[in-house]
């Protein structure tokens, strides 16, 4: 499954740069959600289970298309001081309705056999009507980008001086942006973070810090209102997003990973779990907000095929790392904090990895002097 994760995001990125090249934001948009709603019907429908892993991939290097192209759009449609607010609803809506998708395909489920039964073809297609449903979604999806018209003739906005540099949408040339390049950072570090916790964490708070399923159901939903408060940060602190705030935000991540590794109980992971959505929402929302602010045009979108090819490859690369990390490690006696067990050695190790590349953040962009 890591290599499903993995090779999309190297594919995808430079698709989506070169669509930029050719095609209207809108265009590319309007395409990958046909094309994914397709891929989603055709998943009940394959014999092999070889197939599923094709459609896998298939939706994946569509999102990684689609998503570029969305994210480099909300400039043109919300302006520079709501650029966080935007920004926090896009991720909202993309993340808090995972949970009601899950209840949907529950309740789809349950109410499938009940109205196809359970034989003929249908019947032999099970959770069909599930992928009817979802697919469907992608086809709301498109009518509602192709209302907006405003997306063929996007605005170009002259860059921030210091942070773009010349050169056009490619891949590679978003990778020469030093804007870019500093947000890649942080975005890397709230991979580290996310994939770590994720990975480790779940068995952390349930092996030894005791969790029962309500107490880890609590945990989840408290990192769901922090994500939530997180993704309203920027507008508090001003409007605008700042690569000192997102320097802060990711220094704070890590530190609340390093403190949860070292919980003696419950109680504080909860306190741990609502700041950890809070910082780590906060910094995707300031990173989104920053390449919208400064770049436009096909450099915007190559930006951000850049920002999610590195999402996603790190959150897989963290998690898979964490997991191989705790299966090696031994139990450590640490000065002061006595003896660590695997798990928290991990945990301990992310987050002050997390911590010292927020240290490494340059604020100052090439060319400009402090």
């Amino acid at each position: 499954m890591l290599v499903l994760r993995l090779l999309p995001a190297m594919v995808a990125g430079p698709l989506a740069t070169r669509l930029a090249h050719r095609w209207p934001r809108r265009r590319t948009m309007l395409a990958a959600d046909l094309a994914r709603a397709v891929v989603v019907l055709a998943v009940p429908l394959v014999a092999a289970a070889w197939w599923v892993y094709v459609w896998a991939f298939a939706l994946e290097v569509l999102g990684l298309v689609f998503l570029p192209a969305r994210d480099a759009s909300v400039p043109d449609l919300a302006g520079e001081e709501d650029l966080p607010l935007a920004n926090g609803l896009v991720l909202a809506s993309s993340y808090g309705t995972i949970p009601l998708g899950a209840a949907a395909f529950a309740g789809l489920a349950w109410l499938e056999p009940r109205l196809l039964g359970d034989a003929g073809f249908l019947g032999s297609r099970p959770y069909l009507l599930a992928f009817v449903v979802d697919a469907a979604t992608f086809l709301v999806s498109y009518a509602f980008v192709r209302t907006l018209r405003e997306l063929d003739e996007p605005v170009h906005r002259p860059p921030a001086p210091g942070w773009a540099a010349p050169g056009g949408g490619r891949f590679r040339d978003a990778l020469g942006l030093p804007l870019v390049r500093r947000v890649v950072l942080p975005v890397c570090a709230v991979a580290l973070g996310v994939g770590t916790l994720f990975s480790v964490g779940i068995a952390f708070v349930r092996e030894i810090l005791g969790a029962s399923e309500t107490e880890f159901g609590a945990l989840i939903v408290l990192f769901g209102l922090g994500a939530l408060l997180g993704l309203g940060l920027h507008r508090l602190a001003g409007g605008r997003a700042e690569l000192a705030t997102v320097r802060l935000t990711v220094l704070a991540q890590g530190a609340t990973v390093a403190v949860l590794a070292l919980a003696p109980a419950l109680a504080l992971a909860y306190l741990g779990a609502g700041a950890f959505g809070l910082f780590t929402s906060a910094t995707l929302v300031g990173g989104m907000s920053l390449l919208q602010s400064r770049l436009s045009g096909e450099a915007l979108v190559a930006a951000f095929a850049v920002f999610h090819v590195l999402v996603r490859a790190g959150l897989s690369l963290a998690a898979l790392g964490a997991g191989v990390a705790v299966d090696l490690a031994g139990a450590v006696r640490l000065p002061l904090l006595g003896r660590l067990g695997p798990a928290r050695l991990v945990l301990l190790a992310a987050g002050m990895l997390v911590v010292a590349s927020a240290g490494a953040v340059r604020l100052v962009p090439e060319g400009v002097e402090r």
